[in-house]
């Protein structure tokens, strides 16, 4: 095989790992949303700032894709009225701030 075909799979193939997982999310709108749409049901369930949620060792989140579908389940439960893009801008800040997805 041609060295510089080989060289350009190695890099198309690492190109997806060092995408964002929220391309479309904004974390500055996430923070806000996660502010008024989250916060008051984490402070209620773990007391502090709520942070605890997504920094305890045992927590269930632990893929980009389970973020999103986690956001969605709370957004429905409680009524929060989030929108699909709402989620996706939620998902980018608690990405930024906690999990660290690539």
């Amino acid at each position: 095989m041609n060295c510089r075909f080989v060289m350009l799979l190695l890099v198309l193939a690492a190109l997806p790992s060092a995408a964002d997982p929220f391309p479309k999310g904004d974390p500055k709108i996430g923070n806000s949303l996660e502010q008024k749409s989250c916060r008051a049901c984490h402070v209620s369930m773990y007391g502090g700032d709520g942070s605890k949620v997504y920094t305890r060792p045992n927590r269930i989140v632990t893929t980009p894709q389970q973020l999103l579908a986690r956001i969605d389940i709370c957004s429905t439960n409680t009524n929060a009225g989030l929108f699909p893009e709402d989620e996706e801008h939620v998902a980018a800040f608690l990405n930024q701030q906690y999990y660290k997805f690539k």
